[in-house]
């Protein structure tokens, strides 16, 4: 049994690959935690893009994203921004759902899985 963790610290690996599948979460960066959703969610789904290049994937590798919105009245913005980005045809499984996340800053957090 094969576990790949990338950039591994004490808490939590930055992303982890085991059996050719990548386990991910993204959130905004730092100068884009005072940003709108439609900011926010941009910049989360860079940080995707970046991992995903990084492994040799891409957005069309994506298995399941879950979405954690802070405020459900987002969710119209920030599906705007992600209709965008997803390729067409290579959507994955995705769930969105409403929660206080750990930075008060942070108004989304992607969970992703994909195949690598």
């Amino acid at each position: 049994m094969s576990i790949q963790r990338i950039d591994a610290g004490q808490r939590m690996s930055d992303a982890v690959i085991h059996n050719h599948t990548l386990y991910y979460t993204s959130v905004p960066d730092d100068p884009h935690l005072e940003a709108d959703i439609a900011g926010q969610t941009a910049s989360a789904l860079a940080a995707i893009d970046a991992i995903l290049s990084r492994v040799g994937a891409d957005r069309t590798c994506l298995l399941d994203v879950t979405i954690f919105l802070t405020d459900v009245a987002d969710f119209a913005a920030m599906n705007k921004v992600w209709d965008e980005w997803v390729p067409a045809g290579s959507a994955p499984v995705r769930c969105t759902v409403q929660a206080a996340l750990m930075d008060p800053r942070y108004k989304v957090e992607l969970k992703v899985v994909a195949a690598v």
